[in-house]
């Protein structure tokens, strides 16, 4: 079984609405999943080496077997068991996916360093530059009108077509090779070529407002974000409040999200889950702070490992959740290799919250519904909570 979450997928994976969602808000950071809890945890590689087929994840590992016999491509005909197992969260990977998915969730990818979104009319418009990246030693900055790729014209393109070509998927482009980018900045047209590089991902990052108020904000739990929350919240003025913002927080490693929770609890129940029908548990570290006003900002971006978190300081009465309803992926798949190298992932459980709310396609609540605005609305009720009484 593996540890993590797995809603994100790497990169050439674009199916459904979870990658849409998650490749609209990131251009080229790839994809930071989660899935499988775990108590003695392997790699998933391991694991994905070790598992033992079981339920439907024998037959998608017959019909690859079968497929191999036959001289077919056996991840083609695993892709087709998939599918027609109905299973809305199973996915499979080449080798090459899975090792980036690997990476991924250490914190790594593969790309310029910008990020992006669609514009109504269509273009594609840099948000984002990541500072030491390609993408700012060629000097695009935020605001930048990204015409095309390789030569490919970017505009009317979904974003999650736009990140294959920019990534290279086709080629399974890695760090040092080249992709020549068509920009525009008012009436300024040119072409720069930038080389991919290896970047770390800051997938926590913190700043203080009036009040005094601290923002959290955890993009996805990748490893080590979780001790990054909890070193966050120690140096939380005295006093202060804090908003855990996991808005558009796609999921991540299900143990640093549990980690996370260690931060504002005192031990105790995180979430429960089963895997094949044997009942699990997750559980906080004692020591966490328990005392400093909490609000959790969520959205329709919140997901898996996200919501396990929201669910947990929500029904322990840790937090109030400030936002609107999240995403609603609370399922646990578990990997396993195929006889040619590739790995599916199929779905052997559920999570619950430590109340046993099912979260799988419904998602959590929040106590207080705010859309625009929604961050100031917490900060404005943290300041009420922290003022003078």
């Amino acid at each position: 079984m593996s540890g993590r979450d797995p809603f994100c997928q790497p990169r050439r994976i674009r199916r459904g609405a979870a990658l849409t969602l998650m490749f609209a808000s990131v251009l080229v950071a790839g994809a930071a999943t989660g899935s499988l809890p775990q108590a003695e945890r392997k790699s998933a590689q391991d694991e994905a080496r070790s598992a033992t087929p079981a339920g439907h994840h024998a037959d998608v590992t017959r019909a690859a077997e079968q497929a191999m016999a036959d001289g077919k491509s056996p991840m083609e005909a695993a892709k087709r068991a998939v599918s027609r197992s109905g299973d809305r969260w199973g996915a499979v990977y080449s080798r090459g996916e899975y090792e980036e998915f690997e990476e991924t969730l250490d914190g790594q990818y593969t790309g310029v360093g910008l990020w992006a979104r669609s514009e109504r009319d269509g273009r594609i418009e840099v948000t984002k530059v990541r500072a030491g990246s390609p993408a700012a030693g060629a000097g695009i900055r935020p605001g930048d009108v990204l015409r095309s790729v390789d030569g490919e014209k970017t505009d009317g393109r979904p974003v999650t077509e736009v990140v294959s070509l920019l990534r290279g998927d086709a080629t399974d482009a890695p760090a040092g090779t080249t992709v020549r980018l068509g920009l525009e900045r008012g009436t300024r047209a040119w072409t720069e070529t930038l080389r991919r590089a290896q970047l770390s991902r800051d997938s926590v990052t913190v700043r203080e407002v009036a009040g005094p108020v601290t923002v959290i904000r955890v993009d996805t739990f990748t490893k080590g974000s979780g001790d990054q929350v909890r070193e966050a919240v120690r140096q939380t003025p005295p006093g202060g409040g804090i908003v855990l913002d996991l808005r558009g927080n796609s999921g991540g490693l299900v143990a640093e999200a549990v980690t996370a929770a260690s931060a504002f609890l005192d031990g105790g129940l995180v979430a429960t889950y089963d895997v094949d029908g044997e009942q699990r548990a997750l559980h906080a570290e004692p020591g966490g702070d328990t005392t400093r006003p909490l609000i959790a900002l969520v959205d329709g971006g919140t997901m898996s490992a996200a919501e396990l978190l929201t669910g947990a300081v929500q029904d322990r009465g840790r937090a109030l959740v400030v936002g609107s309803r999240t995403f609603g992926k609370g399922s646990v798949q578990m990997p396993s290799r195929l006889p040619d190298g590739s790995v599916a992932e199929l779905t052997v459980g559920h999570y619950r919250t430590p109340s046993g709310r099912a979260v799988d396609g419904r998602g959590i609540t929040p106590d207080l519904e705010a859309d625009e605005g929604a961050l100031q609305r917490a900060e404005t009720v943290l300041r009420g909570l922290t003022g003078p009484s």
